[in-house]
């Protein structure tokens, strides 16, 4: 049946040479031609699991393709990566190998041993791949990767070619399925994209290209949001492979940005979005994981009283309002501790030696993360929460790096600040950073006293700095949202080296919330959808009843981390607290489940689908109980324990960027 699916949608699309080829040089002629005498018949992949027990046909093989799976690329799981047709269709697997990669360390071997079975891809449908990014590094200086994202928004772990093998994936693939490179992004190739005009996601969607939301909902019949995950709370590749996609048809353009603005009036193109993402996507839920979820729930709620949120609707409070008094329940968080007075000074002081060393930096976060920092301490300790300043430096040591750190800030301003109108004529990218950054920052914060008012210096500096971080991390670049982490670092440190340096390291981590393809935000995004599973099974199977497991209405949660839902004051308070890292570094993960439990009840109740939650989490802004919040994720984060960081594959921001042989990943522009 899927090979006559395949048939029908290719005779509907014939394949055109021009754009099915992919052959930019000989190689590919080659490898094609190799792939081509390596076409076996296998029947063992079946006995496998990894679909029916028919025949497959290997159309490609290469041993040693692996993944790392821990941060920094201390550990290495290698494995065979095939493509195969099997009925008519093509599919791919990735079977790990029994033995530990010899370049693992011994420390990283027992870890590694847990995420042999995550990760393994028994069998992936090319019709549910999205497209695929390729990765080739600079100077050949490293190993080549590719990241496979489905159609649902799911990534894979980067598959990373040490011993090459990638040119000959790519020319097996292109004989077997439609696959074409995007105009956007000459590293993205689309698979299957039969250009149907319904079937734009929402990072097609940029800001300029949208006069506003009541134009975009003029233009209706022209695009359509895709972005229904209907098993998102499978995260794991193993795992994700076990549903099998309804869809036929994939996004036109995955590679451009995301816009924040977008999002925010998401809520107001309704019942369009709503009916398209509810005819792509149908119900194909495993209840395996959900009962080991509600096994994990008596630990954190009362199971008497959610059991009847599964099944039958909550009728709500009359005259109930989107404020802290409407609780889904009495949830019995007890673990969570109460809140502490901020950092004084005279606390502060005790935890430096004479040197200026903090002597027990664990304290310092603990301390910090229940009571957060007074004011007039914020500038020295936030260095040292974002890693700025080693907690071990003494204060010649700092002295002497803000010193090194000033002149290396100036020479790279310095690069942007010398380019003269006439080299700006042919600089287009730097006329397309600048402009948009001069936009945002006109409209960052200027409710704060710091901010407001017109020839604010500050925001000159603001703007000097954003463009000063495009030159430094060319490959990022700008990206609506940054300008939001940016300014109130700048109001702590009042000074413009230290703010730039403070928010390069803070963008280590969470830069990947800004890339172009999105791994960084569905990342997360999975996570919490697998945590919500774990936490609570019975708000996990409202939103898989109702198409909600996407959880993009938690987007600008995580993207800027709370940044619109909390007043400026309280979002100094709230960061330093996710700084710490003190019991997750998904602290904000747990947060954000909090915040859903505290208010199920009317989720639930009210019947709330997609748009309407949406718009109920986008009206929550400034009036959500911060304290309250953060001790009820305190308990959670502390009842989910290890099982909670399983749910969160390694290198999910903020985490750090797992590190490869070529240094820690970047997007580059490069041709295949």
């Amino acid at each position: 049946m899927r090979g006559e699916e395949a048939a029908a949608a290719e005779a509907r699309c014939p394949r055109s040479p021009e754009l099915h080829d992919l052959s930019d040089d000989s190689d590919y002629a080659a490898a094609a031609a190799a792939s081509s005498n390596h076409t076996v018949m296998r029947s063992d992949l079946a006995d496998k699991g990894s679909v029916e027990t028919a025949r497959a046909d290997v159309v490609y093989e290469k041993e040693g393709v692996t993944i790392h799976p821990m941060q920094y690329g201390s550990g290495r799981i290698s494995g065979i990566l095939r493509l195969y047709l099997q009925q008519g269709s093509l599919f791919l697997s990735w079977d790990p190998n029994e033995e530990v990669d010899s370049f693992s360390t011994s420390s990283a071997t027992m870890e590694i041993e847990k995420y042999r079975n995550l990760y393994t891809v028994k069998a992936l449908p090319l019709n549910d791949v999205r497209f695929i990014r390729k990765h080739s590094p600079a100077f050949n200086i490293g190993a080549e990767y590719i990241i496979i994202v489905l159609s649902s928004g799911l990534a894979y772990p980067p598959f990373y070619f040490y011993n090459s093998g990638l040119r000959e994936l790519f020319a097996s693939l292109k004989k077997h399925v439609f696959i074409i490179r995007s105009d956007d992004d000459p590293n993205v190739f689309l698979v299957n994209d039969f250009q149907d005009p319904l079937q734009k996601s929402l990072s097609s969607l940029e800001l300029p290209g949208v006069a506003s939301v009541a134009n975009a909902m003029s233009r209706q019949n022209s695009f359509s949001f895709t972005g229904s995950v209907d098993e998102a709370r499978h995260v794991t590749p193993s795992s994700m492979t076990e549903y099998v996609s309804k869809q036929k048809h994939k996004s036109n353009d995955p590679g451009r940005d995301l816009s924040i603005q977008v999002l925010e009036k998401f809520s107001l193109v309704t019942k369009f979005a709503r009916d398209t993402t509810s005819s792509l996507f149908r119900e194909n839920h495993n209840s395996g994981a959900r009962t080991y979820g509600r096994q994990q729930q008596k630990h954190v709620l009362d199971n008497r009283a959610n059991d009847k949120y599964t099944d039958h609707p909550i009728t709500p409070d009359k005259g109930s309002l989107p404020s802290d008094s409407i609780e889904s329940d009495n949830l019995p968080l007890v673990w969570g501790k109460q809140r502490d007075n901020p950092l004084s000074v005279e606390e502060w002081s005790n935890f430096l030696d004479p040197e200026g060393r903090v002597m027990d930096s664990k304290a310092l976060r603990k301390k910090v993360f229940y009571g957060g920092v007074d004011h007039v301490l914020r500038k020295e300790v936030w260095k040292f929460l974002l890693g700025y300043h080693e907690y071990d430096s003494t204060y010649a040591e700092r002295e002497y790096l803000a010193v090194m750190k000033r002149t290396e800030y100036e020479a790279i301003k310095s690069q942007w600040k010398s380019i003269s109108p006439t080299q700006a004529k042919r600089f287009t990218k730097f006329r397309e950073r600048k402009g948009l950054i001069d936009k945002d920052v006109v409209r960052t914060d200027r409710s704060v006293p710091y901010y407001e008012g017109d020839d604010n210096q500050n925001v000159v500096v603001l703007r000097d700095i954003l463009l000063t971080y495009s030159f430094y991390n060319f490959d990022l670049g700008y990206c609506q949202g940054m300008s939001d982490f940016l300014a109130p670092i700048l109001y702590v440190m009042e000074d413009e080296s230290e703010s730039f340096w403070c928010f390069a390291i803070l963008m280590e981590r969470l830069g990947a919330n800004f890339n172009r393809d999105q791994s960084g935000m569905h990342a997360q995004l999975l996570a919490l959808s697998k945590l919500v599973e774990l936490l609570d099974p019975p708000l996990h199977n409202y939103f898989r009843q109702n198409d909600c497991l996407n959880y993009f209405f938690c987007f600008r949660w995580v993207l800027i981390q709370f940044k619109r839902e909390f007043s400026f004051d309280q979002i100094m308070l709230l960061w330093e607290v996710l700084w710490t890292h003190y019991l997750s570094e998904h602290f904000h993960l747990y947060l954000c489940i909090a915040i859903l439990k505290r208010y199920r009840s009317r989720i639930i109740g009210e019947q709330m689908d997609f748009d309407t939650l949406l718009k109920f989490i986008n009206e929550l802004s400034g009036q959500i109980n911060l304290d309250r919040a953060l001790q009820d994720a305190e308990a959670l984060c502390s009842v989910a324990g290890d099982n909670g960081a399983a749910c969160i594959p390694p290198g999910t921001p903020p985490s750090m960027p797992i590190e490869t042989d070529g240094g820690l990943y970047v997007q580059q522009d490069e041709v295949l």
